[in-house]
């Protein structure tokens, strides 16, 4: 009779069979930007003591590791703006990157401070990173984002390639704000060697405006683009909900994640860490573990109990919906999970 594993060595599998393999980890509610989509204009962000200390992150993706994830990346708010986190970026590279226990570490950023940091990134095995951008226009860049300058986050975006980071662009598709754009940005982002990925806008916390009046589907937007070009699907995974064609005339892929016209949960991999320490499951569910109480109280062995309830209580999926007047599938905002 083999000894059961401990938990600490056990592979995290839900109820559904689904192996969590990627964890995403937001190391900041805060952000230089308030894109209209994403965040309440007046936002409050959360006092700097309830947030997780560069020590405890280290130690809940340690035990993630340790447990079968294979792949890490850091959000936010935006996680360029906490104060000092190239020194988190060095350690969890040289702990897990380095040694091979990880496959991919890497980030999603608004683009704003990669001027700064795209070099030491690439130094450090960043491979590729995600850089939202949903226009080209500067006026409207402004105007999504309340107070981005598009001339900035452009130069970011250059200073990466030319670290030599993978670029792969994500654009939140919004009816009526820059659907036009979605062509000529297919074109440009090809064109300069980036991937592109759109994304259908997600009914998470009160913003201003009503998401009936801007949401998109990807399905409509598919054939828009087919009739243009000719997209062949692929099946390029890289670990998101993303799924990818090629568009044989330019060489490029384009992404398309559909949270609402095309359920993903089926093969979900992921959990979302806040940078507060809450674990969610589901993008767009409310059931969370709150992992920094576990740490503090129980250390390795308390957090390891709580992954064993998280993958209990991971759901099969989200219900995501947008119907006019309707309250947003869940209170909190994008930035708050992690985007």
């Amino acid at each position: 009779m083999t000894a059961q594993t401990p938990l600490s060595q056990r592979p995290l599998v839900d109820t559904f069979g689904r192996h969590v393999t990627y964890l995403r980890v937001s190391v900041t509610d805060r952000c230089d930007f308030r894109c209209t989509y994403c965040m309440g204009e007046d936002m409050v962000f959360l006092p700097k003591s309830e947030v997780l200390s560069f020590e405890e992150i280290q130690e809940v993706i340690g035990a993630f590791v340790a447990r079968g994830v294979r792949k890490v990346r850091l959000t936010g708010g935006e996680p360029l703006v906490r104060r000092d986190i190239m020194k988190l970026i060095e350690t969890l590279s040289a702990t897990h990157l380095a040694s091979g226990a990880i496959d991919e570490l890497t980030l999603t950023t608004n683009g704003s401070q990669l001027s700064r940091h795209a070099q030491r990134l690439a130094e450090l095995g960043i491979r590729r990173i995600n850089v939202s951008l949903d226009t080209l226009d500067r006026e409207k860049f402004t105007a999504i984002t309340r107070r981005g300058r598009l001339e900035q986050v452009l130069e970011g975006i250059a200073a990466a390639r030319a670290a030599g980071l993978a670029i792969k662009l994500n654009m939140v598709a919004m009816k009526n704000v820059n659907e036009d754009e979605i062509i000529p940005m297919l074109e440009w982002a090809h064109g300069e060697g980036y991937e592109l990925t759109l994304i259908e806008e997600m009914p998470l916390g009160e913003v201003a405006g009503d998401r009936v009046d801007t949401h998109l589907s990807l399905r409509s937007v598919r054939d828009r683009i087919a009739e243009r070009y000719t997209l062949t699907r692929i099946a390029k995974r890289t670990g998101g909900p993303a799924r990818y064609v090629t568009v044989e005339e330019t060489g490029g892929t384009i992404g398309f994640i559909t949270p609402l016209s095309h359920n993903f949960c089926e093969s979900c991999n992921r959990v979302r860490l806040t940078c507060t320490g809450q674990l969610y499951m589901c993008l767009g569910q409310e059931d969370r573990v709150d992992l920094r109480r576990a740490l503090r109280e129980g250390g390795r062995e308390g957090l390891d109990a709580a992954l064993e309830r998280a993958m209990i209580l991971k759901p099969k999926g989200h219900d995501f919906v947008i119907e006019r007047r309707s309250a947003p599938a869940v209170g909190r905002h994008m930035s708050v999970t992690g985007g």
